[in-house]
């Protein structure tokens, strides 16, 4: 397994060791809930660098709570590998681990509140917005039941919406966000989440005296097996885009552009970092690490949806949806695991070049 882990305790007992040993200070931001084995629940930031460093390269995971078995085992490969050593004048690191525990946790991808941590940065003095086609699927997304004929019926009722309108109609539809069914996936939540207030303040208060940060948001479940397209939440006609495909390369894709394998977006932190983070330029790319088919992912989505809106997360039905979830957002292979730290120490080294030039 090397840097990866099986659960969150795990992860977490990893990363703070692999942290310490480079040298790291360390803070945790402990959340209000417990895990499934009744641990403790927290985001921990690892530090490196001086505290008022120009640039700054900031890596997250765990913002889709179950995710976070890739994303922590990129960072604890970071640090384990001496990365840090190639921080040079002016640059600092910081490791953002699990910023949703309860997600990652309990194999779950939202947060305790049962919401999409990437729809919820919207600002809730405004109307949210709205989605229409998920309320046309919403009773198909969630049965009330979970027998394998309601599991057969709601997913012919997502095949034909696919049949009649196109297969990039129904992701858009399904996960581009929602604001209305609180019980439902990819809900954007009706206020600001633990996760959110939580990494709004991280950045506040350790990167205030950044002129340029680098960003990189570590995500799986779409896309070819093994396969990091490098997302970027800015337009293609926007400088932070230009930099990230100066930085990454022109195989970087834009959300808002379309050319991203993601949906549009509503809510998304990479989005809303320029917006908190107002005084450097920012620097931000998503590494979203392929799976398993499209079709199985919702369908793991829905089960672990069912299990907590109507069944019971800890009864005898939670082990096996559990699994089967996290199987969708984490090949269990040496071959997968290979090609996302590859992947990842390619990203990460080229933020760093971005940001030594920046800040030279």
């Amino acid at each position: 397994m090397g840097p990866f882990s099986a659960t969150y305790a795990e992860a977490r007992d990893k990363f703070l060791a692999a942290a310490k040993a480079a040298g790291a200070s360390l803070s945790a931001y402990v959340h209000p809930e417990r895990g499934p084995d009744g641990g403790e629940l927290a985001t921990d930031v690892a530090w490196i660098g001086p505290a008022d460093a120009a640039g700054v390269l900031v890596l997250v995971s765990g913002t889709h709570g179950v995710e976070g078995h890739c994303g922590s085992g990129a960072q604890v490969d970071w640090l384990q590998r001496g990365e840090a050593a190639r921080l040079g004048p002016g640059l600092a690191a910081c490791l953002v681990h699990a910023i949703n525990p309860y997600g990652f946790a309990w194999s779950r991808r939202v947060t305790h509140e049962n919401v999409d941590l990437n729809r919820n940065f919207i600002d809730f003095g405004r109307a949210p917005p709205d989605n229409p086609e998920y309320d046309k699927l919403a009773a198909a997304v969630k049965p009330l039941d979970w027998s394998p004929e309601s599991q057969a019926a709601s997913r012919a009722v997502l095949l034909d919406y696919a049949r009649a309108n196109g297969f990039p109609a129904l992701v858009q539809a399904l996960s581009g966000g929602q604001y209305r069914h609180p019980d439902g996936i990819f809900y954007g939540g009706a206020g600001e989440t633990w996760s959110r207030r939580t990494l709004t303040a991280i950045f506040r208060e350790r990167l205030s005296a950044a002129s340029d940060v680098g960003l990189i948001d570590y995500h799986t479940g779409l896309g070819p097996e093994g396969y990091a397209e490098q997302i970027v939440s800015a337009g293609p006609d926007t400088e932070e885009y230009r930099r990230a495909a100066l930085w990454h390369g022109l195989a970087a894709t834009s959300v808002s552009g379309g050319d991203s394998v993601s949906a549009k977006l509503a809510g998304d932190w990479l989005d809303a970092a320029p917006r908190l983070l107002a005084h450097a330029r920012v620097t931000g790319i998503a590494l979203e690490y392929g799976t398993i088919d499209t079709g199985k992912v919702v369908d793991a989505l829905r089960a672990d949806n069912w299990l907590h809106a109507h069944g019971d997360p800890t009864g005898p039905e939670a082990t096996a949806i559990q699994a089967q979830t996290r199987a969708a957002f984490y090949v269990d292979t040496d071959l997968w695991r290979g090609m996302v730290l590859g992947q990842s120490l390619i990203a990460t080294r080229q933020a760093v070049a971005g940001l030594t030039k920046a800040v030279a």
